[in-house]
């Protein structure tokens, strides 16, 4: 098989290249870089955009979305919470200015209200046109956002559908949702 982005072949391109075609990850587990200062995690996204006044903008439009990050802005990472390091690994992600944004596991580990709050800024990137790629055991919550999901089952795409089908499906109810 292949994979193609916009018509490119993403195979044959570095992850620089991939980066500054708008593919970024926000990965299983936050990887933040924990002996970084926040601020300096989030400027680590912009890494391909270099230092402009756009992306001094986008910085303060991160600390809006996440408040808590302008709070902790001089903290090293390492000292944030589970949900806070999820926080910032989205705004990390975001400084690259996404158009594809790959999502794996981000309510992994993390307390309820704060699954509540990622899910609650997933929806506000959606409706900012981001396409999102989101790999999520939660499937109640991941379909009632999907426009389309993908039930898998040892590698293999056994039901597809729209979020809403997928939330309806008896037998995606039984198996995936404990309905």
């Amino acid at each position: 098989g292949a994979i193609t982005f916009e018509g490119k072949d993403l195979s044959k391109i570095t992850a620089d290249q991939r980066v500054a075609n708008g593919i970024v990850q926000v990965p299983e587990g936050r990887q933040v870089f924990k002996d970084l200062s926040v601020q300096d995690n989030l400027l680590l996204g912009a890494y391909t955009r270099g230092r402009s006044p756009e992306v001094m903008d986008d910085l303060e439009r991160m600390y809006t979305k996440f408040p808590i990050l302008r709070q902790k802005r001089h903290n090293l990472a390492g000292e944030l919470s589970g949900g806070q390091q999820q926080m910032l690994a989205m705004g990390r992600a975001l400084m690259a200015k996404p158009r594809l944004l790959l999502m794996d596991e981000p309510s992994m580990g993390l307390a309820p209200l704060i699954i509540e709050e990622i899910f609650n800024i997933v929806k506000e990137l959606k409706e900012e046109g981001i396409t999102i790629f989101l790999v999520e055991q939660n499937a109640s919550q991941a379909l009632a956002l999907a426009d389309r999901g993908y039930v898998l089952e040892t590698g293999k795409v056994v039901i597809e559908g729209t979020g809403r089908e997928l939330l309806s499906n008896e037998k995606v109810r039984e198996a995936y949702l404990g309905m």
